[in-house]
């Protein structure tokens, strides 16, 4: 059981006093865990649905209880999901439900399920998705979704949704919602930065950019290169073991997904973007890379350094073509602010004792 001060208190340490939906998602979360109620309700009910707009404390307000349960757990990113879904069927032996099979052997032993930003804007991953979910819930699983969407606005392209309609009716059937409506973007307000990350215009840049390369990395040194990403050629100004230093158009603006950052956020804790010409981000392909991107970097608190011609989230503004890009200005907000815990300074804390007690 969790002690509702024990969930006070971690929340306090985050700068947080629960709001009226704060307060209604963790008393909603708790039931869900620890509640006792009827064995048919519990069949009925078995996960919660929290959505609203970046930066409202959903990711905060679940993080902080899932990491205080004490049950088998497992938290992924949707982007993740989706590769290693995907992989494992193709590797899995031929069947008639063969989504199905993958589906409860990936759940095995877990017995809540957190999926962070869940969102779907692909009917591909909405007839996976949609199989994962019915699959799970007939397994048992307490599922925890946090979302920018409400459930009726996934999936939103009109040629498409009434496909995943069955899917949204069984979210809101077995998932009790919880929309997080409070006025305070918790990400817009904790800009202070004991860093500067973010540099324009782009003149006079390159020293700041060598600056922070040389800190993380005892050897170095400029070697541009091309280096493997997911199978595919990257050419980099400078690749070490923390950190690799890229320009935005070799990352951005050529045909790649999102599986290109996923293995590029296992490989390295930090991105230096370099050159970027904020003009791009009218090109609706590599804003959509963009939004990726920082998701995945985000997820896995890894640090990212950019210079731009113009200040790069007041560039985004207004800015339409590609999916979440409010989601992406609140993080980049929250990717420059002191309470970012940052991997790529942590390794680095914990392997120079020195900077560490500074």
């Amino acid at each position: 059981m969790i002690d509702s001060s024990a969930i006070a208190h971690a929340l306090a340490e985050k700068g947080i006093v629960a709001d009226d939906s704060q307060q209604r998602a963790i008393d909603t979360l708790c039931a869900l865990l620890y509640g006792k109620r009827s064995e048919a309700v519990k069949r009925e009910h078995r996960g919660v649905y929290c959505h609203g707009l970046p930066g409202r404390g959903k990711s905060l307000v679940v993080d902080t209880i899932f990491a205080l349960a004490t049950c088998a757990k497992r938290r992924i990113h949707f982007h993740q999901f989706i590769r290693d879904i995907n992989r494992l069927v193709v590797q899995a032996p031929r069947s008639d439900d063969r989504l199905g099979d993958v589906s409860r052997a990936w759940l095995d032993g877990v017995d809540l399920l957190y999926f962070d930003e869940f969102h779907v804007h692909d009917i591909a991953d909405a007839f996976l998705i949609g199989r994962f979910l019915e699959t799970a819930l007939e397994s048992g699983t307490r599922i925890v979704l946090t979302s920018n969407y409400a459930p009726r606005k996934l999936l939103p392209d009109p040629e498409f949704h009434e496909r995943f309609e069955p899917t949204i009716a069984r979210i809101e059937h077995h998932f009790d919602i919880v929309a997080f409506d409070g006025p305070r973007d918790y990400r817009e307000n904790r800009v202070e930065s004991t860093q500067l990350r973010y540099f324009s215009p782009l003149d006079g840049t390159r020293e700041a950019l060598w600056t922070i390369f040389a800190d993380y990395e005892a050897q170095a040194a400029i070697h541009p290169a091309d280096v493997e990403v997911a199978g595919r050629s990257l050419p980099v100004t400078a690749a070490g073991k923390q950190i690799v230093w890229v320009d935005f158009d070799a990352l951005c603006g050529t045909a790649r997904s999102h599986l290109d950052y996923l293995a590029l956020a296992e490989r390295w804790r930090g991105v230096i973007l370099d050159r970027l010409e904020t003009s791009m981000f009218r090109r609706r392909d590599v804003l959509q890379r963009f939004v990726w991107l920082i998701d995945i970097l985000y997820d896995r608190k890894h640090a990212l350094f950019i210079a731009s011609d113009l200040p790069v989230r007041a560039a985004l503004e207004g800015l339409e073509g590609a999916h979440d890009v409010s989601r992406t200005t609140s993080r980049l907000a929250e990717m420059q602010s002191c309470g970012y815990v940052i991997e790529l300074e942590r390794a680095h804390r914990n392997s120079h004792p020195a900077v560490a007690a500074k």
